[in-house]
């Protein structure tokens, strides 16, 4: 039961919603899909439950992310998945909670003001924003305080945001609508272009956290996985069964994972030289799900010649910093 003094910190994300309860750390993580009645509107299911519809609903009923690229793209039924999660977590609540929500560094105010209004609407009593990559860096354990250099690139469902920070703020940032959700796309456009063979959302990201790969180690060759997809001939019509290899998951994976590092170059371009010594010293960070595409920080270490890891627990460090970020006010961009 919630009291005068309850925060919640919630990432809400393309791919997934994580719920940050202080004191408690997550106690939510739900992919970001709704199902509803088509003519209705009714909403049918939630989560888990309604990204298991993804692709097998009949025509009366509709699986639905409500947010596309990092923001939301349908303001109503984001509204009813939040409120939802909120009512999941919060039962038998006396007060309203205080919420703070990553959005990312690059966001118009019309898109904040989605974000905050559907908060609200939810049931927070206060509403704060914080963007991604400050939230991505409190949650890696970085001091963000310090008067040094670091540098955060956070690959989430779908946007990356990279950014160099110091002093508690952004000093060069960039956001780019390539992220785990682009690999999903790459695989299926290479299947059908290599194979004939149209196959769902579910089943590249599957791939792509089975047997993706973006790097490879002339020295270390890496070992070649495999795996069975099932999908439906464009030629026949008819289902068939292919073996998929992790040496053309690396072929499907080159434009996305070229694209991250272009960006990643371009924030070094631009940052002060002081800063860029900052970053030579104490490396790249990653975090995001998509930072943990096989490879991709060996890859990034490679192209840029600087040291780069992917943080502890990188799924949840943006709701871990994100609820964390409460504890110092000075943290938050703009409240409601």
């Amino acid at each position: 039961m919630f009291g005068f003094g309850e925060d919640i910190g919630i990432d809400l994300g393309t791919a997934f919603v994580l719920i940050y309860i202080k004191g408690k750390g997550i106690v939510l993580t739900e992919p970001s899909v709704v199902a509803i009645e088509a003519s209705s509107k009714t909403l049918l299911a939630v989560g888990l439950a309604a990204q298991r519809m993804l692709g097998r609903t009949p025509g009366n009923i509709i699986a639905i992310r409500p947010l596309r690229d990092g923001v939301i793209s349908d303001y109503s039924i984001n509204e009813k998945m939040l409120r939802h999660f909120l009512d999941k977590i919060c039962k038998r609540r006396i007060f309203k909670p205080r919420v703070i929500v990553c959005v990312p560094s690059v966001v118009t105010e019309v898109e904040k003001r989605a974000v905050v209004d559907a908060a609200m609407q939810a049931g927070a009593s206060k509403t704060f924003l914080i963007e991604e990559p400050i939230a991505a860096a409190i949650g890696a354990g970085i001091d963000i305080a310090k008067p040094c250099g670091n540098m955060i690139v956070d690959i989430g469902g779908g946007t990356t945001d990279i950014a160099v920070i110091s002093l508690g703020g952004i000093v060069v940032s960039q956001s780019l609508k390539n992220a785990g959700d682009k690999f999903d796309e790459s695989v299926i456009k290479y299947i059908r272009k290599k194979y004939n063979i149209l196959i769902g959302e579910r089943t590249a990201e599957e791939m792509k956290i089975r047997i993706g790969c973006v790097y490879k180690d002339e020295l270390e060759p890496i070992q070649v996985k495999a795996m069975d997809i099932r999908g439906r001939s464009l030629i026949s019509g008819l289902p068939k069964t292919i073996t998929v290899t992790s040496d053309e998951m690396f072929e499907a994976f080159e434009e996305p994972a070229a694209a991250i590092i272009e960006a990643i170059k371009s924030v070094l371009e631009k940052t002060p030289p002081e800063l860029v010594g900052d970053i030579s010293t104490h490396g790249i960070v990653l975090t995001g799900g998509g930072s943990l595409v096989s490879g991709l920080d060996k890859l990034i270490e490679k192209e840029t010649g600087i040291a780069t890891t992917v943080a502890e627990n990188a799924v949840s460090c943006v709701a871990m910093g994100t609820g964390k970020a409460l504890e110092d006010i000075s943290y938050l961009k703009s409240s409601s």
